[in-house]
């Protein structure tokens, strides 16, 4: 559950993610909530959705982030909104520059898709949800089957079922060309659904080409191609490669690390402005109302009802 909440001293607005710690348990969460935890501590980019505070109380933890108010790319999909090929441009580097930097930070993100693309109130593109995101320092591959099907590279499936020497980085990049192929057409250039049996995929690969709208500029395929190699070892998989591309040569990589490029689309304004719903000094949720739950509280810890959260 989300809502949103405003610092007293700064005014400035937030996000606040809740969790009902008791939930957390029951489904089995409490592993993926804390490597989120871990890794969103450690990273801050401009085109990521970063952590500011976390904390928690008796029943509940809170996780504070930037306030996003565009929507996120699978919504405005579902609107059927035409994304140029201008502003599908602007995504691949805004992601890229993101991506490129949690490389950096030995993070495979593993769930890119425009479900987890939220925009900010301008249109530019921020990645979020690190709840099954990994580490892998020098060396290591990671082998676990993870992901949201229709996005997951082949070598997932393949290191799977083959148990071969797994997979890296690279698998973000193939689910951006598949998202940046869904943006620009309106549908994924597989058909894959999440009961789809691992075997069929695997087979999929080897077999189905990908189709291209003849309406695409010839680079913008280019690029597309580079990024859905099925082989990992032949696919765009960091910046350098992207910025090596012929439909990116003329791009200000300064302005679009500093917002200064002009998204093609701008989420519209008139549903967006709404007030906090209450105080992030006030830690506490609206759907249970903030003085029930301190009386709550306090009655569960009368000794010691002065201290109604702990920072973590």
């Amino acid at each position: 559950q989300v809502c949103i909440v405003q610092k007293r001293d700064t005014e400035k607005m937030y996000a606040m993610k809740y969790m009902n710690k008791q939930q957390c348990i029951e489904r089995d969460e409490v592993r993926n909530v804390f490597r989120e935890l871990e890794i969103l501590q450690e990273i801050e980019h401009v085109f990521l959705v970063n952590l500011w505070y976390s904390f928690q109380d008796e029943e509940d933890m809170f996780m504070v982030v930037d306030l996003l108010l565009g929507g996120d790319l699978r919504y405005h999909l579902q609107q059927n909104v035409q994304f140029t090929e201008e502003t599908v441009k602007l995504y691949i580097c805004e992601m890229a520059l993101a991506l490129d930097y949690l490389r950096g930070q030995h993070i495979i993100h593993r769930d890119v898709k425009p479900d987890n693309i939220l925009l900010d109130e301008q249109g530019h593109a921020h990645l979020t949800d690190f709840n099954i995101a990994t580490i892998i320092r020098d060396g290591e591959r990671a082998t676990a089957l993870a992901g949201t099907k229709p996005y997951m590279a082949p070598e997932i499936f393949h290191s799977f079922l083959s148990g071969g020497t797994g997979y890296s980085f690279e698998v973000d990049w193939w689910s951006l060309g598949i998202m940046a192929y869904e943006l620009l057409r309106g549908w994924r250039p597989y058909d894959i659904h999440s009961n789809n049996p691992v075997e069929s995929l695997v087979q999929l690969f080897s077999t189905v080409s990908v189709q291209y709208s003849s309406a695409w500029s010839k680079e913008m395929i280019a690029l597309l191609r580079k990024l859905l190699t099925v082989n990992p070892e032949h696919r765009f998989s960091c910046l350098a490669h992207i910025q090596a591309s012929a439909y990116l040569s003329s791009v200000v990589w300064g302005d679009v690390c500093e917002k200064r490029v002009e998204p093609g689309f701008v989420p519209n304004k008139g549903r967006l402005h709404c007030d906090p719903t209450f105080e992030l000094e006030e830690m506490i949720l609206e759907s249970r109302p903030l003085h029930k739950k301190k009386k709550r509280l306090a009655k569960n810890k009368s000794r010691d009802n002065s201290k109604d959260s702990s920072q973590s």
